[in-house]
């Protein structure tokens, strides 16, 4: 059924509209990150179908955007932290026109006019988290696992995951090593790289698409996670674990932007306006295991959600947290160069 559905969908779209008629809505987002009631909710109040298509890393996802020509332009998409900023200064985005968008004024101040957009000329924050530690503690015996640098105990050989998010990886290994997650330094990169690669026999998978299935499928004990997915995750299986590393968590912020070509920018606005209705925020936090940036939702949200510490951290679990920053064209070189040997075994 849900392939007859998007096939009509699709359909719609191909077809074209009339100005007056709703267009679809084409939606870029990473998977499983918006429950399919707020997309039916959007086409009931709107009118406007959504077809969503996922991808697994922001690098798939500006690879994507940059080869497509107008005619299969995506009207939004959901680029983390960094990448808002590097898609910006390329004029790969729109400029979103604020007194179209409702509820804005709702964000939390800490997360809006950052230095990735200033003044939120190009994007609006949607969900906000952390990458940290997920372990299985039915199945990890002696000491407890604290920090990114216990991933290369011996006793983890072959149970390790690793989010398959170069910058990601490279953060952790620079983390271990007292470096910044953020460096650009290229002796430092490869100082990274080495320290992986002494991580990789131990590792099982890479996994961005759905990082919570190898610890429930028995495929992976330890490893990264994100903490929606650790929160998802727990649900089903009580002894996962999500873990603030001692050597600090990776922080992230993604957010909703236009692309330069999209053809229903309008639909876009409208949705992100929807998104940012305290009611559907809160929604999309308790449902998927985000934080909200919106304020006004976190009001809504029922006590579990609002204090489990896996979606919305403590001052405590901040301490040393980096929010992943544009390192520039040339240091993504580097990293890329040394995330291809990595990957091959080289």
């Amino acid at each position: 059924m849900k392939k007859l559905a998007l096939a009509g969908l699709l359909a719609v779209g191909l077809m074209g509209c009339s100005s007056e008629e709703p267009q679809v809505l084409n939606l870029y987002n990473w998977s499983e990150y918006m429950p399919q009631e707020v997309l039916d909710r959007f086409t009931e109040e709107t009118g406007i179908p959504v077809v969503y298509t996922t991808y697994d890393s922001n690098e798939a996802m500006y690879a994507k955007l940059k080869l497509l020509d107008d005619s299969a332009a995506y009207d939004l998409a959901v680029p983390s932290t960094y990448y808002v900023s590097k898609m910006r200064q390329e004029d790969l985005l729109m400029p979103i026109d604020r007194s179209k968008i409702e509820g804005f004024d709702n964000l939390d101040p800490e997360l809006t006019n950052l230095d990735i957009d200033p003044d939120n000329q190009y994007s609006v924050p949607y969900l906000w988290g952390t990458t940290g530690l997920a372990v299985d503690t039915a199945d990890i015996a002696g000491e407890s696992v604290n920090a990114w640098e216990d991933l290369w105990d011996e006793r983890f050989e072959g149970r390790v995951m690793l989010t398959n998010d170069m910058r990601e990886v490279f953060h952790v290994g620079l983390r271990v090593l007292g470096y910044s997650g953020n460096s650009t330094d290229p002796e430092e990169i490869e100082a990274a790289y080495e320290k992986l690669s002494e991580l990789m026999p131990s590792v099982r998978t890479f996994n961005s698409d759905a990082p919570r299935m190898p610890y429930l499928e028995g495929e992976t004990d330890v490893g990264m996670i994100w903490n929606g997915e650790a929160v998802m995750g727990k649900e089903v299986m009580p002894s996962l674990e999500y873990v603030y590393p001692e050597e600090g968590i990776i922080a992230w912020l993604d957010s909703f932007v236009i692309p330069k070509n999209a053809k229903n920018p309008e639909a876009a606005h409208k949705f992100i306006s929807f998104v940012l209705q305290p009611e559907i925020s809160a929604l999309i936090s308790e449902e998927i295991g985000y934080a909200t940036p919106n304020l006004a939702a976190r009001d809504l949200l029922p006590d579990e959600v609002a204090n489990n510490r896996a979606s919305y951290p403590t001052a405590t679990d901040m301490i040393n947290a980096e929010f992943q920053t544009d390192i520039g064209e040339e240091a993504l070189q580097v990293y890329a160069k040394y995330w291809e040997m990595l990957k091959s075994g080289q």
